[in-house]
């Protein structure tokens, strides 16, 4: 048996393959493996591009393990099985009058995978996913089932949270929604320098602020979505048919696999991509957060500290004109607010900016990963644990405060490395 991840870049022969349908299952899952031996990695969509999700002992698949299990309208806390994508976990809430406050541009993870790796959307008054946990249940390296959240067990709450499956197996996740909002997208193309000259009142002006450089040229595309009590409209949905899935997938991919065919052209084909013009809608939070993604292609992203990010951005700028690689994806930058959760990517008091670049599937992306992590990394970089990156544990400790207290909780619940994987022996280190 082979499985491969979204990316293509990814495979690994797992021993077994499990499909547990109830926490019990699940619990039993991890017993059993533990009986004969063998490693056990949980594993979501596949959108990691690391080997995080790898394994050659038992591979847990939650495709029956997705169900919605509590909603407290009062709170607008929403329990759910660990296997929950984001897509479908969208629709279910909406229709309860609820939508998480923020997503990243990916409906296809399951919200284990999501939070398990910090994965965040954008906007500085809100934090990644993680931040919308109130509640966790687990499956420990003996098979037992525990609950944490910020009175009981605290410090596996904060650890949990952003845990990178290295803690457990996660049953069940509470999280904490809001009233179901529209948003006012306003997506348009500006000169580069303009975005960088004006990068604080873009940032924090807008509930939430995005933007793509298109290396090989002098112009971003901008995204500034708010909230707004008017009702959906200002697209077609013949119109929104050719702006996301015709141009931003269908054409896009064509210009790739032009540019893995020639790569010359790209620096010619790139001029295209700013001349889309300015679109102007409303619609529902999470169809204006999340997009198809039809076009497959490698990722890095790093957290840097909001203050860095005008300086960073021209660093990549001069390393790109000189590092004679033609670059068919656009870079993407966002914005977040510090947080607590201890492997955070956006741990501490302050604001975040994430830089993520992108290689089209089956193109060389070495040079290009290293040369963006050599500009990031003395920056105060993080990278997302679920994007390609060339760090370990010796140089990712440094960069985390309570490094040492998430090791003490992973030695307390998975102390045989029940969970462990080449992965995480790389990032994390062995347990103990």
């Amino acid at each position: 048996m082979t499985w491969g991840n979204w990316a293509g870049n990814q495979t690994c022969a797992p021993a077994a393959v499990e499909h547990p349908g109830t926490e019990d299952e699940l619990a039993q899952v991890v017993k059993r493996a533990g009986s004969e031996g063998r490693t056990v990695k949980v594993v979501g969509s596949g959108h990691s591009f690391t080997d995080i999700a790898c394994t050659t002992g038992v591979q847990v698949q939650l495709d029956r393990y997705g169900d919605v299990l509590d909603v407290d309208r009062s709170t607008g806390r929403v329990t759910v099985e660990a296997g929950a994508t984001l897509g479908r976990l969208n629709d279910q809430l909406w229709d309860m009058g609820l939508a998480l406050p923020n997503l990243g541009d990916i409906a296809y993870q399951t919200v284990s995978g999501a939070i398990s790796t910090s994965t965040h959307g954008t906007g500085l008054r809100l934090g990644g996913l993680a931040t919308m946990v109130t509640g966790l249940r687990l499956v420990t390296g003996d098979g037992s089932v525990v609950s944490c959240n910020a009175d009981e067990d605290a410090d596996l709450f904060a650890a949990a949270r952003v845990g990178l499956g290295a803690l457990g197996a996660l049953s069940h996740v509470t999280l904490q929604a809001v009233p179901a909002f529209n948003l006012r997208a306003v997506e348009e193309p500006m000169r580069m320098d303009a975005v960088l000259g004006s990068i604080d009142q873009l940032a924090e002006e807008n509930d939430h602020f995005e933007f793509y450089w298109v290396p090989h040229t002098k112009w971003a595309l901008t995204k500034r979505n708010n909230r707004t009590d008017d009702p959906v409209g200002g697209r077609s949905k013949a119109k929104e048919f050719v702006e996301r899935t015709l141009l931003e997938n269908v054409a896009f991919g064509a210009v790739c696999r032009v540019g893995r065919w020639r790569p010359s052209l790209i620096p010619r084909l790139s001029k295209a991509i700013p001349s889309t013009g300015r679109s102007e809608y409303v619609q529902r939070s999470y169809k204006v957060f999340t997009s198809p993604r039809y076009v497959h292609f490698y990722e890095m992203e790093y957290s840097i500290p909001r203050q860095a990010v005008v300086e960073a951005l021209q660093s990549l700028m001069r390393w790109v004109d000189g590092s004679g690689l033609t670059l068919s994806f656009p870079v993407e930058v966002r914005f977040a607010r510090g947080d607590d959760i201890w492997l955070s990517t956006a741990n501490g008091s302050g604001d975040r900016c994430y830089i993520a670049v992108h290689v089209y599937q089956g193109m060389p992306f070495e040079q290009y990963f290293r040369g963006v992590e050599s500009i990031m990394d003395p920056l105060g970089g993080r990278p997302h644990w679920g994007k390609l990156h060339y760090q370990t544990a010796a140089s990712l400790a440094p960069k985390y405060p309570q490094w040492d207290r998430f090791q003490e909780v992973r030695r307390r619940v998975d102390p045989e490395a029940r969970f462990a994987n080449a992965y995480l022996d790389r990032v994390l280190g062995p347990v103990g």
